[in-house]
């Protein structure tokens, strides 16, 4: 429910937790902001939001403030960006510099106002910062807008932003998918539709033979869990898996020859000129874009304004298809866990045609709020929008409109969605209140409300400057590419890089490989990386030893297994040779059993040749295993979460980020439960006491009446009777003071519940403020910037160490330049 706290003064008051300060409360009939603000609480998005309005309605800043509240409040963002306004969010300058905006303004509109670039820049700068100020906010407020969350642009098919692969591969969708039938045929009939619009055919999923194919392919390979590469669908085109489409034969239904046109067709695609881009990049798994390495949160803009509409069409397809498929992945939630934002949704979720797009939004639409996922989509077109299938939206922002047909059209909108939600809708108010908004002035129609509210929104902390070119958004993100260069390349450099160098070799070394004891077991180390004929090869003796370890923990719930394989130098074999032991988990394909061909063999120690030394060596690799080899999980000891083994830090911290807003949200619902009876029974009193002042009011305006004309008639009768004195007169005076009492006593009855209702108002308001004091306090406790995650360390179980071999490994060397001998094993 939208907040709206009439005694708001500070403006730290809407830095609460779950609340989204989206700007004030506005007065139409006087054309003037409130001071009431708006905090829109961010779990009413798991219902979804729809927001319209033309070109000049403010309706970009009311979204991307939208975007930079769920930022603040740690709330993931995906966003598709058909024109390149979300970029914005980008330009954000915490020192309000004129030097930080004069990169950005538009040369063009300082030369309109008859200004220089760095006139206009500094005239920029000076406005918002007195745009902040006059919304409560400042320079701090955009640097934690900054440290809360970080703000990428993905630019498909060009290297402007960073570059995201779509067509390395179709990967086969999560088994939850694969569980429901529906929604299964519903992510291969999409796919299959985008991929064929990029290709330019406009295929009907039932007539069309190329749809029918694609799709049994897809389907086939996705149940058996195999991803198709690129290569892979064109040589599935060409000799399908199957011999029979429905009961006819295939060569019936497409012919070889007309499959090979197809697949000549895809690969055709494959080979154009500027196609590799869209091989290139990062892959599109959700997750990674919702959330960093560290926990983090993002909002991944995905900018596609440089797309024609076909790969508009695919590439949106594509997104929403995986994003369908890792939500259904997610454990169920009530509060939001990531948004899911769509600018300019035209031609997208249109009413009456059915494009690729339309059946995954729809699903979308339906489905998320189960799962915390809220889906937010915007337009300047009301009539370009499906509203039956918006009927799942719960929050409408209506802004300034172009044509009554918008009207109409927006007023049927939001008839539906009431009507969906079992609440109320006054359509002639707001027909009224829509025909009379300005700029920047919106009409929240909330189904979480208890009608709709009028509000002005808030002064952004992006520099809204306008959509972004390729080459704008190149230099944003140049850093973010370098930054991530250096550390592939310093990654490749760590793998590359030899072992340090030992000491020469000083033991003799032969062709012929030691001779060993019965008892003892050989293993040849495979070399990391092929070796040139010309290098000379030598073989050290090393120990290995693949073990099974048993880690469990009653209190965080663990009982896991892990197999490692422990490798060590026998170059002293006189100390215990695990001291300095490299533990990896095992892979098969770390040795072989046959000896290499080629290279030198170093002499064996002599304890190597003991067959019961390998028994000793045995005993102290399951003491060092004990002692080293602890498995070290994360901890929120506040929210009483130990994470999974094998968990990475960053994704611990999105779990606990979601638990605490999970808690949080489900701690303020049962507060709000509380407090409301008591606040629905001072209400009542209030309303009772309202009505009892007006019983009083209106008693009270009646004796003062009575009391007048029975005092005009006791002057009249003093002045104009036959007596001044008479009995009449003496009896008229007596009803006179009678009247003028009653007046009097009515009068105080009239103040006693003037004074009821103020007093019932005071305990209203002390109510909702011990309301509110509570709801801060718990949200503070479950703030999961301030929760500490700390480590456990598990040792694993001393009686479950199993050493399923422990052998003699032949480690291979490689003599380098400078005679050196540097390691080729892991």
């Amino acid at each position: 429910m939208a907040y709206r706290d009439k005694a708001v003064k500070d403006p730290a008051t809407f830095e609460k937790l779950g609340a989204f300060y989206l700007g004030k409360t506005y007065d139409l009939g006087a054309g003037e902001v409130r001071p009431e603000l708006l905090l829109y609480d961010s779990k009413d998005l798991t219902t979804h939001a729809v927001c319209v309005g033309m070109t000049g309605s403010g309706k970009t800043g009311l979204c991307l403030s939208l975007l930079e509240e769920a930022a603040i409040d740690g709330i993931p963002a995906i966003a598709i960006d058909p024109k390149g306004d979300i970029g914005n969010l980008l330009l954000g300058f915490p020192n309000l510099d004129p030097a930080d905006f004069a990169p950005w303004v538009d040369a063009g509109e300082a030369t309109r106002k008859g200004m220089s670039p760095e006139e206009f820049a500094a005239d920029r700068s000076k406005l918002w910062r007195w745009g902040l100020a006059d919304w409560g906010q400042d320079g701090r407020r955009i640097a934690r807008l900054q440290e809360a969350a970080e703000v990428t642009i993905y630019t498909p098919g060009s290297s402007a932003g960073l570059p995201l692969s779509m067509l390395r591969s179709f990967a086969a969708p999560p088994p939850a998918l694969l569980e429901d039938a529906e929604v299964f045929r519903e992510r291969v009939a999409a796919s299959v539709s985008g991929l064929l619009a990029l290709l330019g055919v406009d295929a009907d999923p039932v007539r069309s033979r190329e749809h029918i194919l694609l799709s049994k392919i897809l389907e086939e390979s996705w149940r058996e869990g195999r991803d198709l590469e690129i290569a892979d669908l064109i040589r599935a085109i060409q000799s399908p898996p199957f011999s029979q489409i429905g009961v006819m034969d295939l060569e019936s239904v497409y012919p070889a020859k007309e499959r090979f046109e197809l697949s000549m067709s895809l690969n055709n695609l494959l080979a154009a000129p500027g196609f590799e881009a869209w091989l290139e990049g990062a892959p599109l798994d959700v997750g990674s874009l919702l959330w960093a390495p560290d926990g983090r949160p993002r909002i991944a803009i995905l900018s596609i304004s440089h797309l024609n509409d076909a790969e508009r069409m695919f590439f949106v397809t594509s997104v929403l298809n995986e994003i369908l498929g890792w939500t259904r992945a997610q454990s169920g939630t009530s509060s939001l866990r990531a948004l899911l934002y769509m600018d300019e949704v035209f031609g997208y979720f249109p009413p009456s045609a059915n494009p690729p797009s339309k059946t995954p939004m729809l699903t979308l639409l339906k489905q998320a709020r189960a799962f915390g996922v809220g889906v937010v989509l915007a337009t300047q077109n009301p009539v370009d929008l499906d509203y039956k299938g918006l009927s799942n939206a719960g929050t409408w922002f209506i802004g300034r409109l172009q044509t009554e047909r918008d009207k109409l059209r927006v007023l049927d909108g939001l008839e539906g969605a009431a009507a969906s939600s079992g609440s109320t809708f006054d359509r002639a108010s707001a027909d009224k209140i829509l025909s009379g908004l300005g700029s920047r002035v919106f009409l929240m129609n909330n189904v979480h409300e208890d009608g709709p509210v009028l509000f002005h929104t808030r002064w952004a902390l992006s520099y809204l400057r306008g959509p972004l070119s390729r080459h704008e958004i190149k230099t944003l993100m140049a850093p973010r590419k370098d930054a991530a260069s250096k550390a592939k390349a310093a990654d490749d450099a760590a793998v590359a890089a030899p072992k340090a160098p030992r000491k020469k070799e000083t033991t003799s070394a032969s062709a012929e490989r030691p001779i060993m004891p019965p008892g003892v077991q050989e293993v040849f180390l495979r070399p990391r990386d092929e070796t040139p004929e010309a290098a000379v090869l030598l073989y050290r003796p090393s120990l290995f030893g693949e073990v099974d370890l048993h880690y469990t923990n009653r209190k965080a719930k663990l009982d896991s297994w892990r197999r490692v394989a422990c490798l060590t130098g026998l170059a002293d074999a006189g100390a215990d040779p695990w001291k300095r032991s490299a533990v990896l988990d095992s892979d098969s394909g770390l040795t072989a059993e046959t000896p290499p061909s080629g290279g030198r063999f170093s002499a064996l120690p002599a304890a190597a040749t003991n067959p019961k030394r390998f028994k000793t060596w045995e005993r102290s690799l399951k003491t060092h295993l004990y002692q080293n080899c602890k498995l070290a999980l994360h901890e929120c000891k506040a929210l009483g979460m130990i994470g999974e083994a094998g968990e990475e830090e960053g994704a611990f911290r999105v779990r606990v980020r979601e638990e605490a807003h999970r808690r949080r949200d489900l701690e303020v619902e049962k507060l709000r439960k509380k407090y409301a009876p008591k606040l629905a029974r001072l209400q009542d009193r209030i309303k009772a006491a309202e009505a009892a002042l007006d019983t009083q009011q209106a008693q009270y305006d009646k004796s003062k009446l009575d009391a007048a004309i029975s005092l005009g008639t006791t002057v009249l009768g003093a002045l104009f009777g036959r007596k001044l004195a008479s009995a009449g007169t003496a009896s008229r005076a007596g009803t006179t003071a009678r009247a003028a009492g009653r007046a009097a006593r009515e009068r105080g009855d009239v103040k006693r519940a003037e004074a009821k209702i103020a007093d019932l108002q005071q305990k209203q308001v002390a109510l909702s403020e011990a309301f509110e004091d509570e709801a801060e306090k718990k949200r503070a406790a479950l703030d999961p910037e301030t929760l500490e995650i700390s480590r456990i360390e598990i040792a694993p179980r001393k009686s479950d160490i199993t050493v399923d071999r422990l052998a003699l490994a032949w480690a291979p060397w490689r003599q380098n330049e400078s005679g050196s001998f540097e390691a080729l094993f892991p």
